[in-house]
């Protein structure tokens, strides 16, 4: 049986494809310790929309 762990999912979304206003959204899913990373995480990941590198930050 597996542990329980700190492990949890997130989701993260891209902040300036949000502002843009274009149509569709840049999503990652990813995976933190909530014991040592309590607070939200901001990353910077690749949009392929926007066709760029973007800060994504995680929402609830």
């Amino acid at each position: 049986m597996a542990k329980k762990g700190n492990r949890i999912q997130v989701i993260m979304e891209c902040t300036e494809h949000k502002n843009s206003g274009m149509p569709g959204t840049s999503r990652y899913i990813t995976t933190k310790n909530r014991k040592n990373t309590t607070e939200r995480l901001e990353l910077k990941k690749y949009n392929s929309i926007l066709k760029k590198y973007t800060v994504h930050k995680e929402i609830k």
